[in-house]
């Protein structure tokens, strides 16, 4: 149903670099740049990913109570790429874990990256 999801940013090169580190760890590479965004993907047909400079040219700000949710594959890729996300400049939310009980299957971590955006990493068992 998602066909894509954008966040914004003030410093593109940093955002960029940021997400080809976290989202390369799940299999997405750039799939389309331009001089004011850069969208993410692991194949064609699925839901894109991107961060953009804002259109009206203000500061880009966080949304409060938005949170971007980024689907692993396994409990290991969410330990990995929370890691990663911390290393390159991230702040933890929560780190990972099972939540909502040990036997509910759901095992996340929580992140905002550089611009404070929030992020979370899934794995659903």
């Amino acid at each position: 149903m998602i066909g894509y999801t954008s966040i914004g940013t003030n410093n593109l090169a940093t955002s960029g670099a940021f997400y080809d580190a976290i989202l390369g760890m799940m299999g997405a590479k750039r799939v389309m740049e331009m001089e004011d965004f850069i969208v993410w993907a692991r194949a064609e047909g699925e839901a894109n990913f991107s961060v953009h400079l804002p259109f009206d040219g203000r500061r880009a700000t966080v949304g409060n109570g938005v949170m971007i949710a980024l689907q692993g594959k396994s409990k290991d890729e969410v330990d990995a790429v929370y890691s990663k996300a911390i290393s390159v400049g991230a702040v933890s939310e929560g780190e990972p874990g099972a939540r909502g009980g040990d036997d509910s299957g759901f095992y996340a971590a929580y992140f905002r990256d550089p611009d404070g955006n929030k992020i979370n990493i899934h794995y659903m068992s």
